[in-house]
Protein backbone atom coordinates (compact mmCIF):
# COMPACT_ATOMS: atom_id res chain seq x y z
CA UNK A 1 0.00 0.00 0.00
CA UNK A 2 1.53 3.14 -0.53
CA UNK A 3 0.92 6.48 1.44
CA UNK A 4 1.13 10.25 0.49
CA UNK A 5 2.20 13.41 2.49
CA UNK A 6 0.17 16.87 2.15
CA UNK A 7 2.58 19.63 2.69
CA UNK A 8 0.45 23.14 3.69
CA UNK A 9 2.27 26.06 3.16
CA UNK A 10 0.98 29.83 4.01
CA UNK A 11 -2.48 30.59 4.84
CA UNK A 12 -3.95 30.09 2.46
CA UNK A 13 -2.16 26.80 2.06
CA UNK A 14 -3.18 25.52 5.71
CA UNK A 15 -6.94 26.55 5.35
CA UNK A 16 -7.36 25.05 1.94
CA UNK A 17 -5.33 21.73 3.58
CA UNK A 18 -7.72 22.13 6.69
CA UNK A 19 -10.63 21.79 4.06
CA UNK A 20 -9.02 18.95 2.67
CA UNK A 21 -9.00 16.84 5.76
CA UNK A 22 -12.50 17.76 7.05
CA UNK A 23 -13.96 16.29 3.61
CA UNK A 24 -11.80 13.26 3.36
CA UNK A 25 -12.91 12.32 6.74
CA UNK A 26 -16.26 12.99 6.51
CA UNK A 27 -15.90 10.71 3.53
CA UNK A 28 -14.10 7.97 4.66
CA UNK A 29 -16.70 8.16 7.91
CA UNK A 30 -19.76 7.87 5.63
CA UNK A 31 -17.99 4.96 3.50
CA UNK A 32 -16.69 3.43 6.97
CA UNK A 33 -19.32 3.25 9.27
CA UNK A 34 -17.61 0.96 12.14
CA UNK A 35 -15.01 3.62 12.30
CA UNK A 36 -12.64 1.17 11.71
CA UNK A 37 -8.99 1.91 10.59
CA UNK A 38 -8.88 0.16 7.57
CA UNK A 39 -6.66 0.17 3.99
CA UNK A 40 -8.26 3.41 2.58
CA UNK A 41 -7.82 5.07 5.20
CA UNK A 42 -4.06 4.24 5.37
CA UNK A 43 -2.70 6.14 2.12
CA UNK A 44 -3.24 9.57 3.91
CA UNK A 45 -3.46 8.41 7.56
CA UNK A 46 -1.16 6.65 9.98
CA UNK A 47 -2.78 4.78 13.15
CA UNK A 48 -1.76 6.02 16.39
CA UNK A 49 -3.21 3.26 18.70
CA UNK A 50 -4.08 -0.36 16.98
CA UNK A 51 -6.43 -0.62 19.55
CA UNK A 52 -8.47 2.65 19.44
CA UNK A 53 -9.68 3.85 16.43
CA UNK A 54 -7.58 7.07 16.34
CA UNK A 55 -5.38 8.36 13.85
CA UNK A 56 -3.15 11.05 12.53
CA UNK A 57 -3.01 12.73 9.37
CA UNK A 58 0.48 12.38 7.16
CA UNK A 59 0.60 16.21 6.97
CA UNK A 60 3.20 18.98 7.81
CA UNK A 61 1.95 22.60 8.09
CA UNK A 62 4.06 25.44 7.55
CA UNK A 63 3.21 29.19 8.36
CA UNK A 64 4.78 32.27 9.28
CA UNK A 65 2.00 33.80 11.35
CA UNK A 66 0.21 31.49 14.13
CA UNK A 67 -3.15 32.37 13.29
CA UNK A 68 -4.85 29.73 11.09
CA UNK A 69 -2.76 27.34 12.44
CA UNK A 70 -3.66 28.37 16.01
CA UNK A 71 -7.65 28.02 14.75
CA UNK A 72 -6.69 24.79 13.41
CA UNK A 73 -5.65 23.65 16.73
CA UNK A 74 -8.22 24.99 18.33
CA UNK A 75 -11.11 23.44 15.77
CA UNK A 76 -13.01 20.23 15.59
CA UNK A 77 -9.69 18.86 14.25
CA UNK A 78 -7.36 19.70 16.69
CA UNK A 79 -7.30 15.76 17.25
CA UNK A 80 -5.86 14.38 14.11
CA UNK A 81 -3.42 16.49 13.55
CA UNK A 82 0.58 16.03 14.93
CA UNK A 83 1.36 19.02 17.20
CA UNK A 84 5.09 18.09 16.31
CA UNK A 85 4.55 18.29 12.50
CA UNK A 86 3.49 22.36 12.97
CA UNK A 87 5.55 24.66 12.46
CA UNK A 88 5.19 28.36 12.82
CA UNK A 89 6.43 31.93 13.32
CA UNK A 90 4.97 35.26 14.75
CA UNK A 91 6.09 37.98 12.05
CA UNK A 92 5.40 36.40 8.35
CA UNK A 93 7.00 37.27 5.44
CA UNK A 94 5.20 40.64 4.63
CA UNK A 95 3.71 39.40 1.22
CA UNK A 96 7.39 39.54 0.07
CA UNK A 97 8.69 36.04 -1.75
CA UNK A 98 12.39 37.23 -0.52
CA UNK A 99 11.52 37.06 2.68
CA UNK A 100 10.03 33.54 2.56
CA UNK A 101 12.14 31.94 0.31
CA UNK A 102 15.86 33.41 1.53
CA UNK A 103 15.35 34.24 5.05
CA UNK A 104 12.58 32.15 6.64
CA UNK A 105 13.45 29.36 3.84
CA UNK A 106 16.86 29.85 5.18
CA UNK A 107 16.07 29.77 9.08
CA UNK A 108 13.87 27.08 8.88
CA UNK A 109 15.62 24.63 6.50
CA UNK A 110 16.80 22.24 9.19
CA UNK A 111 13.24 22.16 11.01
CA UNK A 112 11.09 21.78 7.75
CA UNK A 113 13.38 18.60 6.52
CA UNK A 114 13.14 17.53 9.85
CA UNK A 115 9.82 17.46 10.16
CA UNK A 116 9.59 15.93 6.22
CA UNK A 117 11.37 12.55 7.32
CA UNK A 118 9.69 12.22 10.04
CA UNK A 119 6.32 12.27 8.60
CA UNK A 120 7.72 9.87 5.70
CA UNK A 121 9.22 7.37 8.13
CA UNK A 122 5.87 6.78 9.39
CA UNK A 123 4.78 5.67 5.81
CA UNK A 124 5.47 2.03 4.15
CA UNK A 125 5.51 3.38 0.51
CA UNK A 126 5.60 7.48 0.00
CA UNK A 127 4.65 7.97 -3.69
CA UNK A 128 3.81 11.42 -3.48
CA UNK A 129 4.18 14.90 -1.77
CA UNK A 130 1.18 17.18 -2.39
CA UNK A 131 1.79 21.17 -1.22
CA UNK A 132 -0.69 23.42 -1.34
CA UNK A 133 0.02 27.13 -1.33
CA UNK A 134 -0.76 30.36 -2.89
CA UNK A 135 0.90 32.45 -5.11
CA UNK A 136 0.34 36.24 -4.38
CA UNK A 137 1.79 35.88 -0.45
CA UNK A 138 4.93 36.06 0.96
CA UNK A 139 4.75 32.93 3.27
CA UNK A 140 3.27 30.79 0.58
CA UNK A 141 4.89 31.64 -2.65
CA UNK A 142 8.12 32.13 -1.13
CA UNK A 143 8.39 29.61 1.76
CA UNK A 144 6.32 27.44 -0.22
CA UNK A 145 8.44 27.15 -3.28
CA UNK A 146 11.50 26.75 -1.29
CA UNK A 147 9.73 24.02 0.67
CA UNK A 148 9.46 22.38 -3.09
CA UNK A 149 12.97 22.46 -3.89
CA UNK A 150 13.95 21.06 -0.08
CA UNK A 151 11.76 18.16 -1.33
CA UNK A 152 13.02 17.97 -4.36
CA UNK A 153 16.68 17.28 -2.60
CA UNK A 154 15.94 14.80 0.24
CA UNK A 155 13.08 12.79 -2.01
CA UNK A 156 14.38 13.39 -5.66
CA UNK A 157 12.23 10.04 -6.31
CA UNK A 158 8.90 10.75 -4.45
CA UNK A 159 6.57 12.48 -6.98
CA UNK A 160 5.84 15.87 -6.51
CA UNK A 161 2.24 17.62 -7.43
CA UNK A 162 1.86 20.90 -6.43
CA UNK A 163 -2.12 23.46 -6.08
CA UNK A 164 -0.87 26.45 -6.73
CA UNK A 165 -3.77 29.69 -6.13
CA UNK A 166 -2.90 32.36 -8.29
CA UNK A 167 -4.28 35.75 -7.62
CA UNK A 168 -6.52 37.77 -9.54
CA UNK A 169 -5.91 40.81 -11.70
CA UNK A 170 -7.88 42.99 -8.52
CA UNK A 171 -5.37 41.13 -6.12
CA UNK A 172 -5.46 43.57 -2.74
CA UNK A 173 -2.10 42.72 -2.33
CA UNK A 174 0.00 45.46 -5.19
CA UNK A 175 3.18 42.80 -4.89
CA UNK A 176 1.80 39.71 -6.22
CA UNK A 177 2.95 40.09 -9.50
CA UNK A 178 6.62 39.77 -8.32
CA UNK A 179 5.49 37.10 -5.75
CA UNK A 180 4.00 34.80 -8.68
CA UNK A 181 6.48 35.44 -11.41
CA UNK A 182 9.29 34.58 -9.19
CA UNK A 183 7.32 31.48 -7.44
CA UNK A 184 6.67 30.35 -11.04
CA UNK A 185 10.44 29.80 -11.85
CA UNK A 186 10.84 27.55 -9.29
CA UNK A 187 7.54 25.53 -9.99
CA UNK A 188 8.97 25.12 -13.17
CA UNK A 189 11.94 23.70 -12.34
CA UNK A 190 11.26 21.59 -9.12
CA UNK A 191 7.80 19.90 -9.62
CA UNK A 192 6.80 16.75 -11.31
CA UNK A 193 2.95 18.58 -11.66
CA UNK A 194 1.52 21.97 -11.12
CA UNK A 195 -2.64 22.42 -10.83
CA UNK A 196 -2.93 26.14 -11.00
CA UNK A 197 -5.99 27.55 -9.54
CA UNK A 198 -7.08 30.80 -10.51
CA UNK A 199 -8.94 33.24 -7.36
CA UNK A 200 -11.32 34.74 -9.72
CA UNK A 201 -12.75 31.32 -11.61
CA UNK A 202 -13.38 30.71 -7.66
CA UNK A 203 -15.48 33.22 -7.37
CA UNK A 204 -17.46 32.75 -10.37
CA UNK A 205 -17.98 29.22 -9.63
CA UNK A 206 -18.94 29.87 -5.69
CA UNK A 207 -21.51 32.76 -7.24
CA UNK A 208 -22.78 29.84 -9.48
CA UNK A 209 -23.49 28.10 -6.89
CA UNK A 210 -25.37 30.05 -5.11
CA UNK A 211 -27.14 31.27 -7.94
CA UNK A 212 -28.44 27.77 -8.16
CA UNK A 213 -29.38 27.43 -4.76
CA UNK A 214 -31.49 30.61 -5.21
CA UNK A 215 -30.22 32.85 -2.65
CA UNK A 216 -26.46 34.51 -1.46
CA UNK A 217 -24.70 32.15 1.16
CA UNK A 218 -27.65 29.60 1.04
CA UNK A 219 -27.36 26.28 2.17
CA UNK A 220 -25.23 23.44 -0.26
CA UNK A 221 -26.74 20.20 1.64
CA UNK A 222 -25.12 19.50 4.69
CA UNK A 223 -24.25 15.97 3.57
CA UNK A 224 -22.74 17.33 0.60
CA UNK A 225 -19.15 17.21 -0.60
CA UNK A 226 -18.82 20.71 -0.70
CA UNK A 227 -20.76 22.90 1.79
CA UNK A 228 -21.22 26.29 2.84
CA UNK A 229 -19.43 25.57 6.51
CA UNK A 230 -15.93 26.80 7.37
CA UNK A 231 -14.96 23.09 8.03
CA UNK A 232 -11.74 22.69 10.46
CA UNK A 233 -11.25 25.89 11.75
CA UNK A 234 -12.38 27.39 15.10
CA UNK A 235 -13.43 31.01 14.01
CA UNK A 236 -16.57 32.19 12.05
CA UNK A 237 -16.74 31.46 8.25
CA UNK A 238 -15.08 34.20 6.07
CA UNK A 239 -16.07 34.74 2.32
CA UNK A 240 -13.39 32.45 0.88
CA UNK A 241 -14.55 29.68 2.82
CA UNK A 242 -16.54 28.86 -0.32
CA UNK A 243 -13.57 29.32 -2.63
CA UNK A 244 -11.22 26.90 -0.54
CA UNK A 245 -13.97 23.96 -0.61
CA UNK A 246 -13.38 23.72 -4.40
CA UNK A 247 -9.61 23.63 -3.92
CA UNK A 248 -10.04 20.99 -1.47
CA UNK A 249 -12.90 19.16 -3.55
CA UNK A 250 -10.27 18.98 -6.12
CA UNK A 251 -7.57 17.35 -3.90
CA UNK A 252 -10.67 14.82 -2.81
CA UNK A 253 -11.28 13.94 -6.47
CA UNK A 254 -7.81 13.44 -7.43
CA UNK A 255 -6.89 11.49 -4.56
CA UNK A 256 -9.71 8.88 -4.77
CA UNK A 257 -8.16 6.47 -6.50
CA UNK A 258 -5.10 6.25 -4.13
CA UNK A 259 -8.47 5.71 -1.33
CA UNK A 260 -10.70 3.82 -2.78
CA UNK A 261 -11.13 0.82 -5.17
CA UNK A 262 -12.45 0.69 -8.82
CA UNK A 263 -12.28 -0.57 -12.01
CA UNK A 264 -9.98 1.39 -13.78
CA UNK A 265 -7.70 3.13 -10.75
CA UNK A 266 -5.56 5.62 -11.80
CA UNK A 267 -2.37 5.52 -9.48
CA UNK A 268 -0.81 8.58 -9.14
CA UNK A 269 2.29 8.26 -10.65
CA UNK A 270 0.71 7.84 -13.89
CA UNK A 271 -0.50 11.45 -13.91
CA UNK A 272 2.74 12.84 -14.37
CA UNK A 273 3.73 10.07 -16.76
CA UNK A 274 1.06 10.48 -19.03
CA UNK A 275 0.56 14.12 -18.87
CA UNK A 276 3.79 15.83 -19.15
CA UNK A 277 4.92 15.21 -22.54
CA UNK A 278 8.06 18.09 -21.84
CA UNK A 279 9.58 18.42 -18.40
CA UNK A 280 8.43 22.21 -17.97
CA UNK A 281 5.16 21.62 -19.34
CA UNK A 282 3.73 20.04 -16.49
CA UNK A 283 1.13 22.75 -15.60
CA UNK A 284 -2.23 20.85 -15.91
CA UNK A 285 -5.62 23.12 -16.08
CA UNK A 286 -8.26 21.53 -13.73
CA UNK A 287 -11.94 21.21 -14.31
CA UNK A 288 -15.07 19.98 -12.20
CA UNK A 289 -18.05 19.01 -12.59
CA UNK A 290 -21.30 19.00 -11.91
CA UNK A 291 -21.21 21.93 -10.14
CA UNK A 292 -24.68 22.77 -9.16
CA UNK A 293 -26.13 19.22 -7.99
CA UNK A 294 -23.89 20.52 -4.67
CA UNK A 295 -26.31 23.21 -4.20
CA UNK A 296 -29.80 21.87 -2.58
CA UNK A 297 -32.00 23.32 -5.72
CA UNK A 298 -34.06 19.88 -5.82
CA UNK A 299 -33.05 18.96 -9.65
CA UNK A 300 -32.67 15.66 -11.19
CA UNK A 301 -29.09 14.61 -11.32
CA UNK A 302 -27.01 15.48 -14.64
CA UNK A 303 -26.98 13.37 -17.67
CA UNK A 304 -23.94 11.47 -17.89
CA UNK A 305 -23.12 12.88 -21.47
CA UNK A 306 -23.74 16.34 -20.02
CA UNK A 307 -21.11 15.51 -17.57
CA UNK A 308 -18.35 14.79 -19.88
CA UNK A 309 -19.16 17.81 -22.36
CA UNK A 310 -19.62 20.69 -19.24
CA UNK A 311 -15.75 19.34 -17.80
CA UNK A 312 -14.37 20.68 -20.61
CA UNK A 313 -16.68 24.21 -21.01
CA UNK A 314 -14.80 27.24 -19.96
CA UNK A 315 -16.99 28.11 -16.93
CA UNK A 316 -16.07 24.49 -15.51
CA UNK A 317 -12.26 25.50 -15.85
CA UNK A 318 -10.26 26.43 -12.56
CA UNK A 319 -8.00 29.00 -14.41
CA UNK A 320 -9.49 31.95 -16.62
CA UNK A 321 -9.07 30.05 -20.55
CA UNK A 322 -10.86 28.12 -22.73
CA UNK A 323 -9.09 25.22 -23.45
CA UNK A 324 -11.30 23.78 -26.60
CA UNK A 325 -9.92 27.06 -28.46
CA UNK A 326 -6.17 25.74 -28.29
CA UNK A 327 -4.26 22.70 -28.04
CA UNK A 328 -4.29 19.73 -26.33
CA UNK A 329 -0.87 17.92 -25.21
CA UNK A 330 -2.86 15.34 -23.21
CA UNK A 331 -5.77 14.72 -20.92
CA UNK A 332 -6.90 13.02 -17.97
CA UNK A 333 -10.75 12.16 -17.20
CA UNK A 334 -10.90 10.80 -13.40
CA UNK A 335 -14.40 10.00 -12.59
CA UNK A 336 -16.14 9.09 -9.38
CA UNK A 337 -19.36 7.01 -9.20
CA UNK A 338 -22.01 4.65 -11.36
CA UNK A 339 -19.38 5.07 -14.49
CA UNK A 340 -19.56 2.07 -16.49
CA UNK A 341 -15.93 1.73 -19.06
CA UNK A 342 -17.91 1.46 -21.85
CA UNK A 343 -19.48 4.92 -21.39
CA UNK A 344 -16.10 6.37 -20.09
CA UNK A 345 -14.99 5.29 -24.07
CA UNK A 346 -18.60 6.40 -25.95
CA UNK A 347 -17.89 9.99 -24.49
CA UNK A 348 -14.03 9.96 -25.33
CA UNK A 349 -15.01 9.37 -28.60
CA UNK A 350 -17.52 11.86 -28.88
CA UNK A 351 -16.03 14.15 -27.86
CA UNK A 352 -12.74 13.87 -30.06
CA UNK A 353 -13.94 15.54 -32.90
CA UNK A 354 -14.45 18.70 -30.93
CA UNK A 355 -11.00 18.81 -29.24
CA UNK A 356 -7.95 20.09 -30.85
CA UNK A 357 -4.98 17.52 -29.86
CA UNK A 358 -1.40 18.19 -30.67
CA UNK A 359 -0.83 15.96 -34.07
CA UNK A 360 1.50 13.54 -32.37
CA UNK A 361 -0.51 12.34 -29.63
CA UNK A 362 -4.01 12.27 -30.75
CA UNK A 363 -4.75 9.44 -28.62
CA UNK A 364 -3.85 11.55 -25.35
CA UNK A 365 -6.22 10.52 -23.11
CA UNK A 366 -5.98 9.03 -19.96
CA UNK A 367 -9.04 7.28 -17.68
CA UNK A 368 -9.42 6.40 -14.39
CA UNK A 369 -12.70 5.51 -12.71
CA UNK A 370 -13.12 5.31 -8.15
CA UNK A 371 -16.36 3.55 -7.68
CA UNK A 372 -16.91 5.49 -4.68
CA UNK A 373 -19.08 8.60 -5.50
CA UNK A 374 -18.53 11.86 -3.34
CA UNK A 375 -21.08 12.16 -0.49
CA UNK A 376 -24.26 13.33 -1.67
CA UNK A 377 -23.45 12.50 -5.42
CA UNK A 378 -24.10 9.90 -7.53
CA UNK A 379 -21.23 10.77 -9.84
CA UNK A 380 -18.49 13.18 -10.54
CA UNK A 381 -15.43 14.34 -12.79
CA UNK A 382 -12.46 16.11 -12.36
CA UNK A 383 -10.41 16.53 -16.12
CA UNK A 384 -6.90 17.18 -15.89
CA UNK A 385 -5.94 18.85 -19.29
CA UNK A 386 -2.40 19.91 -20.26
CA UNK A 387 -2.94 22.74 -23.21
CA UNK A 388 -1.71 25.82 -24.79
CA UNK A 389 -4.80 27.89 -23.56
CA UNK A 390 -2.06 28.81 -20.53
CA UNK A 391 0.33 30.98 -22.76
CA UNK A 392 -2.56 33.20 -22.36
CA UNK A 393 -2.92 32.90 -18.85
CA UNK A 394 0.59 33.15 -18.33
CA UNK A 395 0.95 36.48 -20.75
CA UNK A 396 -1.80 38.26 -18.59
CA UNK A 397 0.61 37.50 -15.12
CA UNK A 398 3.86 38.83 -17.52
CA UNK A 399 2.31 41.78 -18.32
CA UNK A 400 1.20 42.90 -14.98
CA UNK A 401 4.78 42.29 -13.32
CA UNK A 402 6.30 44.27 -16.04
CA UNK A 403 4.07 47.24 -15.73
CA UNK A 404 5.56 47.07 -11.70
CA UNK A 405 8.99 46.20 -12.64
CA UNK A 406 9.47 48.85 -15.77
CA UNK A 407 8.99 51.38 -13.07
CA UNK A 408 10.85 49.66 -10.14
CA UNK A 409 8.53 50.06 -8.30
CA UNK A 410 8.59 48.19 -4.59
CA UNK A 411 11.75 46.47 -5.89
CA UNK A 412 13.27 48.03 -2.97
CA UNK A 413 11.39 46.09 -0.12
CA UNK A 414 13.25 42.90 -2.24
CA UNK A 415 16.83 43.93 -2.82
CA UNK A 416 17.03 44.87 1.02
CA UNK A 417 16.69 41.07 2.09
CA UNK A 418 20.35 39.59 2.59
CA UNK A 419 21.08 37.42 -0.52
CA UNK A 420 18.87 38.89 -3.66
CA UNK A 421 19.91 39.73 -6.03
CA UNK A 422 18.25 42.02 -9.12
CA UNK A 423 19.28 39.52 -11.06
CA UNK A 424 16.98 36.93 -10.02
CA UNK A 425 13.83 38.97 -11.31
CA UNK A 426 15.17 39.11 -14.80
CA UNK A 427 15.91 35.08 -14.30
CA UNK A 428 12.37 35.19 -13.22
CA UNK A 429 10.50 36.96 -15.57
CA UNK A 430 12.84 35.00 -18.73
CA UNK A 431 11.96 31.45 -17.54
CA UNK A 432 8.53 32.86 -17.63
CA UNK A 433 8.90 33.96 -21.53
CA UNK A 434 10.38 30.90 -22.26
CA UNK A 435 7.69 28.96 -20.76
CA UNK A 436 5.36 31.26 -22.82
CA UNK A 437 6.82 30.60 -25.78
CA UNK A 438 7.23 26.96 -25.53
CA UNK A 439 3.56 26.88 -25.51
CA UNK A 440 3.13 29.39 -28.67
CA UNK A 441 5.33 27.03 -30.21
CA UNK A 442 3.31 24.04 -29.57
CA UNK A 443 0.02 26.32 -30.38
CA UNK A 444 1.20 27.14 -33.55
CA UNK A 445 0.88 23.56 -34.74
CA UNK A 446 -3.04 23.67 -34.60
CA UNK A 447 -4.26 23.80 -37.77
CA UNK A 448 -1.03 21.26 -39.11
CA UNK A 449 -2.51 18.60 -40.96
CA UNK A 450 -0.37 15.66 -41.11
CA UNK A 451 -1.48 12.50 -43.66
CA UNK A 452 -1.34 9.41 -41.95
CA UNK A 453 1.63 7.20 -43.13
CA UNK A 454 0.37 3.78 -44.33
CA UNK A 455 1.38 0.71 -42.00
CA UNK A 456 4.09 -1.47 -43.02
CA UNK A 457 2.71 -4.39 -45.05
CA UNK A 458 3.85 -8.22 -44.10
CA UNK A 459 6.35 -9.49 -47.14
CA UNK A 460 4.70 -13.31 -48.51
Amino acid sequence: MTQSIVVQVGQCGNQVGCRFWDLALREHAHINKNGLYDEALGSFFRNVDSSLPVCSLQAVLVDMEEGVVNQILQGPLREVFDSTQLLTDVSGSGNNWAVGYMTYGSAYRDQIVEKVRKAAEHCDCLQCFFLIHSMGGGTGSGLGTRVLGLLEDEFPEVCRIVTSVYPSEEDDVVTSPYNSVLAMKELSEHADCVLPVENQSLVDMVNRIRCYSGKAGSAVRMDSSVISGHGGLSAAEKPFDAMNNIVANLLLHMTSSARFQGSLNMDLNEIAMNLVPFPRLHYLIPSLTPLYSLADVGMPPRRLDQMFSDAFSKEQQLIEADPRRSLYLACALLLRGDVAVSDLQRNIQRLRPTLPFVWWNQDGWKAGLCAVPPVGQTRSLLALANNTCLRVTFSRLRERFMKLYRKKAHLHHYLDVEGLEQSTFSEAVSSLCSLIAEYQQLDATKDQVVHSVPRLGIAT
